[in-house]
């Protein structure tokens, strides 16, 4: 169990020193900071309370880096989750949202404890950037509204119907939230040039509010939309899951599994390559299930680790787990004796900050060489892209992973190939050359690549050349790394039809692991007879002039 679930906080209290919890406070206040607009600007584009996206960056937060894999991790509500929890909310409402967020947690855990922490980081590239992108797209989108202060109702959720509303209200919009949307936008991205030690979404938030406090402008804020923000955490409640509302929620909620899964490890694998760390994985998954379960116990929304708050925690110095947690207590006591302040920050503000965040989740130049790839990379990239904002994530995730393993069969397929051979001894490599050339009575037949259900029909229509069988049928499996159980099947029917007219079969090279193992577990090998495999070509040779020797012995003894 150690080996599954080893906290990073463990390792590190060990040495741990005064000089570094130094530099862990200051980088957890810093990315605390950071952390509270981006949360409550997460969890409004949600279609949830602000205060849902403050107590899951303090919940989960906390958790996530007490319990997790990872040194620097930190973890709350990110943009990833944005569009999946709004058509959560829009279609189950909120409290369907705090069950699918308590089954999704309970699937994180499972994964970590069945060890897929290493197995997730093989979801193929270019669907991991389809749906980015399509994420990127519907965050900008979806904050038209608030930054153009247009005067309507609530936003389609539908991505067409979306701009053509904006479109029928373009004529509303608010020029005072245009300028503060735009002033927000160039602050956040100019900032850094300035110092970095100060984020510029804080800087924007301050400089906003003051003036559209000041100076009474018209435009939206936080409390004229949802009132005040609590300034406590809520009374912890199990949410109650029966089996029918199981079974309607378990899709999102394994979508937000799989999509918490996927963020938290990149994120991690990034945070390494900043501190030549070593994230474990496992833990890192069952740390996030334990987040999201306890984040739904207090009504928040789902979590899972943050890059830019990752990056912002190292680049301040943060190098223990520490750091998270006092990140997770400084969000905790803004909330306690600020958190009234936060209601008058504009609306137009926190859609600024979004449309950067969506910019920068966009990776458009990755998007751009995907597409230039392979035609497959790219046909698994516009499918996820587009249903991503056309359709429903759930769907984009589900059938770019469907569509990615067909394109990667027919890849394997078209590496693979069964063929006759035709050839004399010193045509082998030297280690199998022998000083005979093919007797006559024997056909060779080479496989090359993976003996799977894909490629079996190759195999099967290779042998049906064989019109009339020579006295030895061998078979090459040199180049064969794995066999399916197709593939046994299409050898034990070719064994089985041969041996009615009097042929032996021999398999030659048969030098992989995985394929003895499964012609053993198939009783394949004793069918075909331990003496008819072969490690050798050489081997296989001179076992079919045995078997030639042996009929001609046996018709002049029956003659």
């Amino acid at each position: 169990m150690t080996n599954l679930f080893r906290p990073k906080l463990i390792d590190t209290l060990e040495n741990y020193t005064l000089a570094q919890f130094y530099k862990d406070v200051v980088a957890g206040v810093i990315v605390g900071i950071v952390a509270l607009p981006l949360a409550i600007a997460f969890a409004i584009a949600s279609g949830v309370p602000p205060e849902k996206g403050i107590f899951t960056a303090i919940i989960a937060g906390l958790i996530i880096s007490t319990l997790g894999g990872s040194r620097v991790q930190i973890g709350g509500p990110t943009g990833a989750f944005i569009v999946i929890v709004y058509e959560i909310v829009q279609q189950f409402g909120v409290s369907g949202l705090v069950i699918s967020t308590f089954i999704a947690g309970i699937l994180l855990v499972i994964m970590g404890v069945v060890k897929l922490g290493n197995t997730i980081k093989y979801i193929p590239y270019p669907l991991i950037i389809g749906f980015t992108t399509g994420i990127a797209v519907i965050i900008f989108s979806s904050e038209v509204k608030d930054f153009l202060g247009l005067k309507m109702g609530s936003v389609p959720a539908d991505f067409i119907s979306k701009w053509i509303t904006y479109g029928q209200h373009l004529a509303s919009v608010n020029l005072y939230a245009l300028f503060i949307g735009v002033f927000t936008v160039l602050v956040v991205l100019l900032w850094p040039k300035i110092t970095q030690k100060i984020p510029g979404s804080l800087i924007a938030i301050v400089i906003s509010t003051w003036v559209v406090w000041f100076f009474h402008l018209p435009v939206e804020t936080i409390g004229s939309r949802f009132g005040e923000i609590p300034s406590s955490l809520p009374r912890p409640v199990i949410p109650g899951v029966s089996l029918a509302t199981f079974q309607q929620l378990i899709r999102p909620a394994f979508t937000i599994a799989l999509l918490g899964s996927i963020e938290s490890l990149l994120s991690a694998v990034v945070a390494d390559g900043m501190i030549g760390g070593n994230h474990r994985s496992n833990t890192e998954l069952i740390a996030q299930g334990f987040a999201n379960i306890c984040s739904s116990i207090f009504g928040g929304i789902p979590a899972t680790g943050a890059i830019a708050r990752t990056a912002t925690n190292v680049k301040n110095g943060g190098r223990t787990p520490i750091a998270g947690v006092i990140h997770a207590i400084s969000l905790l006591l803004i909330m306690l004796f600020a958190g009234k302040w936060a209601a008058l920050i504009p609306m137009a503000t926190l859609a600024g900050i979004l449309i950067v965040v969506a910019w920068n989740m966009s990776e458009l130049e990755n998007f751009i060489d995907v597409f230039k790839g392979s035609k497959s990379d790219a046909a698994v990239l516009l499918t996820t892209f587009g249903l991503t904002v056309l359709v429903d994530l759930t769907v984009a995730i589900e059938i770019g992973m469907i569509l990615a393993a067909f394109l990667f069969m027919r890849k394997m397929m078209q590496t693979s190939s069964v063929q006759q051979a035709v050839f004399s001894a010193d045509q082998l490599p030297d280690r199998e050359r022998t000083p005979e050339v093919i007797p006559v009575g024997v056909d060779v037949f080479e496989i090359n690549g993976p003996l799977f259900f894909g490629a079996a029909y190759k195999f099967k229509d290779a042998m049906k050349v064989l019109e009339k069988p020579a006295r030895v049928l061998i078979i090459r499996m040199g180049n064969v790394p794995v066999i399916d159980a197709t593939g046994i099947r299409v050898i034990r029917d070719v064994h089985q039809e041969i041996k009615k007219k009097g042929t032996k079969l021999i398999l030659s090279e048969v030098n992989s692991e995985q394929v003895m193992a499964e012609l053993k577990k198939a009783r394949l090998l004793f069918q075909i007879g331990k003496g008819n495999v072969s490690d050798t070509f050489e081997k296989a040779l001179k076992r079919a002039n045995d078997v030639l020797s042996e009929a001609i012995i046996y018709q002049m003894h029956h003659k």
